[in-house]
């Protein structure tokens, strides 16, 4: 087969390419340009974004109306018992409804790999979108059935869903996708959650659905995009690599290309290059393999490192806690809180913009430090405002600098780093172990910072300034810039690394 690439949208031929350093079909792929993605491609990563969305709309509906869905419980305990819950209790209680979403998530992460294999990326988050439809019907249906079980039983199922589909959403979209906009394109995964927390936020204001009468209609809303995703993904192709690397059906892993592509001449060179990659693979990995496996060793560290940096960071607390945090400083603080949202949006828009520019490694690294050096100056901060009360608008600064830094690198770049990390077979499994990271320590975030704040006050933000300090040096050390590579240009640095710091491979860890 002639060998041919795109450069810059210009067609380039074999003495050029040869001109390039060139030598095989895997290498072109470095020369490619997909400066104009089709309009297949484009739906597939809406259509798998909107699983994003209800997951982020979830998330930041709950904070503004706090106080009416505690009077429910409240009330729905008076009328079966003929006494109010005891407020320590009511605190537990809702609690218990807010972690329910989390601790669902986290056994939702353990099926991903299994559904990711048997059905394949996209139906696999077909079928996990049937569980953000029971939950949402449910918790919608907590308030006529005057039953708090069925509100926390819906967030527990809508949490299952959120497991699946943050770890099969970026699945789908960087198998998709090529490597040109990869990352760009993951990212947008990011943009669709922080774009529901803030529709979730202003869905929950009280002059919109947060109020006594129409907070079940406010979390019923997710059914709006998970309808329309019923109607989009079916149309789009499945994963070429799932049905060629994982299936073995070549013709249909051309055709899906095919529709993704739309060029026979990139269709060829990525399905050659892909077939380079199943030569020097698994066919399959099962748990003992991937944590046994040495080529896997050091993914995992690195998978470990920047996830648990990502979630104690800061970021999870100030979204959950951000009304109350103003609350007791600012009349408006409901409105601030919707500025906290706006900000997150802007950023991770950002970010999509910076991905396939800066890079995964530089963004991270930037991100880091800028969020601790944020809640450096919030302990800071907290600590003279009883003496200077003026500086209450620069904490508000201060936590939008802290969100908008977060949003740059850490919060997309921990979501998806582990499917441009492994290879076919040991995929699945890393976004599996990913999400159990990340729900894992929301979960026991979410229970452990109330009485963190209690007991250390203002003192906190160094806790988590220390995590994304250490996050910094991790991601330094570590982590090789993945911008640009292909899933088996990355891999095969790992394969050739059986025993070697991947540190000391020249040209891949890249600080420049």
């Amino acid at each position: 087969m002639a060998t041919t690439a795109v450069l810059y949208n210009h067609w380039v031929g074999p003495a050029q390419i040869h001109q390039l350093g060139v030598t095989s079909a895997l290498d072109t792929t470095h020369v490619y340009s997909w400066r104009r993605p089709t309009a297949t491609l484009v739906t597939c990563v809406l259509a798998a974004s909107l699983g994003s969305l209800q997951i982020g709309y979830h998330t930041g509906n709950v904070n503004a109306p706090a106080r009416v869905i505690e009077e429910f419980l409240n009330h729905t305990w008076r009328s079966r018992h003929n006494q109010s819950m005891p407020d320590p209790s009511l605190t537990l209680l809702w609690s218990l409804s807010v972690s329910s979403k989390d601790f669902g998530a986290l056994l939702g992460s353990l099926g991903v790999k299994y559904l990711a294999d048997y059905y394949g990326r996209r139906n696999s988050i077909l079928i996990a979108n049937g569980l953000s439809v029971l939950g949402a019907c449910l918790m919608s249906a907590s308030k006529v059935t005057k039953s708090f079980e069925i509100l926390i039983l819906g967030r527990l199922v809508f949490g299952v869903f959120c497991g699946l589909a943050m770890s099969l959403n970026p699945l789908y979209i960087l198998e998709v996708s090529p490597t040109s906009l990869r990352g760009a394109f993951a990212a947008l995964n990011q943009v669709a959650c922080a774009t529901g927390i803030f529709l979730g936020m202003v869905a929950g204001q009280e002059m919109v659905l947060g109020t006594e009468r129409h907070w079940a209609l406010m979390l019923s809303l997710s059914l709006i995009p998970a309808f329309t995703q019923y109607l989009l993904l079916p149309l789009c192709p499945k994963s070429p690599r799932y049905l060629l690397l994982t299936k073995a059906e070549e013709g249909k892993a051309a055709a899906a290309l095919q529709r993704l592509r739309g060029d026979a001449e990139k269709v060829l060179a990525e399905l050659a290059e892909m077939k380079e990659e199943a030569a020097r693979t698994l066919t399959r990995v099962n748990l003992h393999h991937f944590f046994k496996r040495s080529g896997y060793k050091e993914p995992i560290i690195i998978v470990l490192g920047i996830n648990l940096g990502s979630q104690l960071s800061g970021f999870t607390a100030i979204i959950n806690y951000s009304t109350r945090m103003f609350e007791a400083r600012f009349a408006e603080a409901k409105n601030l809180t919707l500025g906290v949202g706006a900000v997150n949006v802007a950023f991770t828009l950002v970010a999509f913009f910076l991905m396939e520019r800066a890079g995964r490694r530089w963004l991270l690294l930037a991100g880091f430090i800028s969020v601790a050096t944020c809640n450096l100056l919030l302990t800071t901060v907290d600590s003279v405002l009883h003496l200077v009360p003026e500086l209450r608008s620069l904490q508000v600064l201060l936590v939008c600098c802290l969100v908008s830094a977060y949003e740059l690198g850490p919060g997309p770049i921990s979501w998806f780093i582990a499917a441009e990390l492994f290879d076919q077979p040991g995929r699945p499994t890393a976004m599996a172990f990913t999400s159990m990271l990340h729900w894992g320590g929301q979960c026991l975030l979410a229970l452990l910072f109330p009485p963190l704040l209690e007991m250390c006050g203002r003192y906190i933000y160094l806790l988590f300034m220390t995590a994304a300090l250490s996050a910094f040096a991790f991601t330094w050390v570590h982590l090789p810039e993945t911008k640009g590579r292909t899933f088996d240009q990355i891999a095969e640095e790992f394969r050739g690394a059986e025993g070697i710091p991947l540190q000391d491979k020249t040209g891949f860890n890249t600080f420049s």
